[in-house]
C-alpha cells in the first residue's frame, strides 16, 4: 500500500525544485516524467498545466472517473529551498518557505498512483490535473479546458488543518479597482484650487464596511497608490480592494456598498471616480450528504481520524473545478504556517493524507447510503 519512505522522499525531491508562480518549467518536466513512468497518459496545455489519465482497474474499471488535483507552483519568489526533517516534522532551513503548499498535495497524489501501480488493486478511473500559477489568482485552473475532463467529482489537496479536514464551503470573491480623479494644484500657494484625490479616497475608505462583516463575509482595501510630492495637491489615486462571502447576495451587497462610498465621496468633493469590478471566482457549498463528501468521510473514519467538514474563507482550484461542473472537495495534507519561513508539515500527516486518498480511489470503505 503506501510506501512511507518513498512518499517522504518524493516530497523532499519536489520541494528542492524551484517553482515560483510563472517559473514552473523545471517541475513540470519532472512531474511529466514521473506520471508517464507510472503508466499515465500525460499532456500539457498551453498554460503549462499537466493533465493525466489512468484507466480504472478490476471491479472498479467502469466506475465514474475521479479528478485528483494539486498545484505545482509555490508562493512568492523563494528559490533554493532546503528541506529539513527533524523529529518527524519537515520544515525549511528557516530562510525560505517550505513549499508544502502545495507540493505535499502533489506528493500525496504521486504516492497513491505509485501504490496502485505496484499493488494491482482495483480502482476507479482517475484524471489528474497538476496546475500552474495557483498562488497568483488560480490562473492555471482558470485557463484549463474543462471540456476535456470527464470526471464529475474531484478532490483537491490544498488546505491545512488536521488530517480529516474537508473544505465543503468556500466564498465568492470580487475584486474592485477604483481610480479617483481630483485636480492638481500648488499645495502651498493655492490649495483651494485643487481637489485632493487622497482625501476623497480616505473619506470613502472611512465610510466603507471593512474587515469581518459577518461570519460569511469579509472586505479589504489592500493597495493605495497616489500622489507625487508634498507640495502638489494629488489629482489621482488608485485603490485595489476585495470582498468575499460564502453568500453571493451578501457579496453583491458588500461590493455595492464599497462602490457607493467611493461615488458619494467623489460627489461631495466634485471629483470623479472610475470603478471596475471583477469576479475572481465563484464559491460552492456542499453538504454532508454529497456523495464525494460521504466517501471522504468514510475514508477518514476508516483510519480512526475525525472528519471535520469546514467552511473556508479563501479560494482554491476547487472553486474553479466546481464552477466547471466538477463537484470538488478540498482535503487537508496537514501543512501549517504556509507562505512563511515557519511553514512545516508532519511526516505522519503526509502519510495519513495518502492513506485517506488510497481508500477513496480504491473504495476500500463502506459508505453509508
Amino acid at each position: 500500500m503506501i510506501n512511507e519512505d518513498r512518499l517522504v522522499n518524493t516530497f523532499l525531491e519536489l520541494v528542492r525544485i524551484d517553482s515560483p508562480s510563472g517559473q514552473e518549467e523545471a517541475i513540470a518536466r519532472d512531474l511529466m516524467a514521473r506520471l508517464k513512468a507510472l503508466g499515465l497518459a500525460v499532456t500539457q496545455d498551453a498554460t503549462g498545466n499537466l493533465i493525466a489519465r489512468l484507466e480504472g482497474r478490476g471491479k472498479r474499471k467502469d466506475d465514474p472517473p475521479l479528478l485528483l488535483s494539486a498545484h505545482m507552483d509555490t508562493v512568492g519568489t523563494d528559490t533554493g529551498i532546503q528541506p529539513v526533517v527533524e523529529d518527524g516534522i519537515i520544515h525549511s532551513d528557516g530562510t525560505t518557505i517550505l513549499g508544502a503548499d502545495d507540493k505535499s498535495g502533489v506528493a500525496v497524489i504521486l504516492e497513491v498512483l505509485g501504490a496502485l501501480a505496484e499493488e494491482g488493486t482495483a480502482h476507479s478511473p482517475l484524471e489528474v490535473a497538476i496546475t500552474v500559477s495557483e498562488e497568483v489568482g488560480l490562473l492555471g485552473a482558470k485557463a484549463l479546458d474543462m471540456g476535456q475532463l470527464c470526471a464529475r467529482e474531484g478532490i483537491v489537496f490544498d488546505t491545512g488543518g488536521p488530517i480529516g479536514t474537508v473544505v465543503v464551503s468556500t466564498p465568492y470573491q470580487d475584486k474592485l479597482f477604483a481610480t479617483v480623479h481630483g485636480r492638481a494644484a500648488h499645495a502651498g500657494a493655492e490649495p483651494e484650487r485643487g481637489i485632493n484625490a487622497i482625501l476623497v479616497a480616505a473619506e470613502a475608505i472611512a465610510a466603507m464596511p471593512l474587515g469581518r462583516i459577518d461570519e460569511e463575509t469579509t472586505a479589504n482595501v489592500g493597495v493605495i497608490r497616489g500622489g507625487v510630492a508634498t507640495n502638489i495637491v494629488p489629482d489621482r489615486v488608485e485603490l485595489h480592494c476585495e470582498a468575499r462571502s460564502r453568500d453571493e447576495a451578501k457579496l453583491v451587497a458588500q461590493t455595492q456598498a464599497m462602490c457607493a462610498a467611493l461615488e458619494a465621496s467623489a460627489a461631495r468633493h466634485e471629483a470623479r471616480v472610475d470603478l471596475r469590478q471583477q469576479r475572481s471566482y465563484n464559491g460552492f457549498k456542499l453538504s454532508a450528504e454529497t456523495p464525494i463528501v460521504k466517501r471522504a468521510v468514510a475514508a477518514i473514519e476508516a483510519l480512526d481520524l475525525t472528519p471535520l467538514l469546514v467552511p473556508s474563507g479563501g479560494g482554491s482550484d476547487a472553486n474553479v473545478f466546481a464552477a466547471g461542473g466538477v463537484t470538488t472537495i478540498n482535503l487537508s495534507t496537514g501543512m501549517a504556517e504556509v507562505h512563511t519561513a515557519n511553514e512545516q508539515i508532519a511526516v505522519e500527516d503526509l502519510i495519513h493524507s495518502a492513506e485517506v486518498l488510497w481508500r477513496i480511489v480504491t473504495r476500500q470503505v463502506v459508505v453509508p447510503q
